[in-house]
């Protein structure tokens, strides 16, 4: 949690984007980077020590991928709300939206919320990200720039009792470009177990940034989570960090290789 944030934060604060005009062709988002409350929400019922824990964030995401998007020149763009407050990284309609249960702890003051409640939690944090992420897109599409998008997670060593042997996940839907060099990159690290839409995919309901702004413009993309007991300290961050972006200093789309027009995108209304 960031020491210097205030109380609360109004909708203009709830994202940040480093490095917006980044020459790179990746940007980066972070969508779980905060395990910030805003004053409003107390601390909806949990245990302090509760919001320290993989519920309320994705642990040691923000710093790898603020690591790489300073050594590529790429943009990031972050929530700075947590995800206990609203998941950016889901539907409108998802069902853990404003989660009334996270893993296997119920969220006292997630429950019961009114139509309105949550209408202004959407406007608090889940508009402004989305906006941005849309705004970023579009500016770079308009004057011609190559564009791929990664999201940067984390995910926890055992989930529900079962143990998670990868050190690294890439996951992705039928969209490979990414997807596939990367993994490859990754496999050929030594001591480097990688999971492929492990421990997550698709399926699970995790992928809605990227379907939202990069398939719907057919923009290559990939999601990397990475087991946050291996980013937990900063010698372990600035270790991935640093392995990432020597792969992505190297990495082209399969489809890039002969041809970058996939990459230049499409333009598409920003739905609300």
């Amino acid at each position: 949690m960031e020491k210097a944030r205030p109380a609360s934060l109004a909708p203009s604060e709830t994202v940040r984007v480093t490095n917006p005009d980044g020459s790179s062709p990746f940007v980066f988002t972070c969508d779980h980077a905060s395990n910030f409350l805003p004053a409003e929400f107390g601390t909806l019922g949990l245990p302090a020590e509760a919001l320290s824990r993989h519920i309320a964030w994705d642990p040691g995401a923000l710093p790898v991928a603020l690591r790489m998007a300073e050594a590529l020149d790429a943009t990031l763009i972050e929530t700075r709300v947590s995800r206990l407050v609203i998941d950016c990284n889901r539907p409108l309609d998802a069902p853990d939206l404003v989660p009334p249960v996270s893993e296997t702890t119920a969220i006292p003051g997630n429950s019961g919320l009114s139509a309105k409640q949550r209408a202004a939690r959407v406007d608090l944090a889940w508009r402004p990200f989305h906006d941005t992420i849309a705004q970023i897109i579009e500016r770079r599409l308009a004057r011609g720039q190559e564009t791929r998008l990664v999201s940067v997670h984390s995910f926890t060593p055992v989930y529900k009792g079962k143990s998670r042997p990868w050190h690294i996940g890439i996951i992705h839907d039928d969209d490979c470009r990414l997807a596939t060099p990367l993994v490859a990159a990754l496999r050929r690290l030594a001591g480097v177990t990688v999971g492929v839409n492990e421990p997550y995919s698709p399926a699970d309901r995790v992928y809605f940034t990227l379907e939202r702004h990069a398939r719907s413009r057919g923009l290559p993309c990939a999601m990397i989570e990475i087991r946050n007991d291996e980013i937990a300290g900063e010698t372990g961050q600035r270790k991935w960090a640093d392995l990432l972006t020597g792969i992505f200093s190297n990495l082209e789309p399969e489809e890039a290789k002969g041809s970058r027009q996939s990459a230049m995108g499409k333009s598409v209304q920003s739905a609300s």
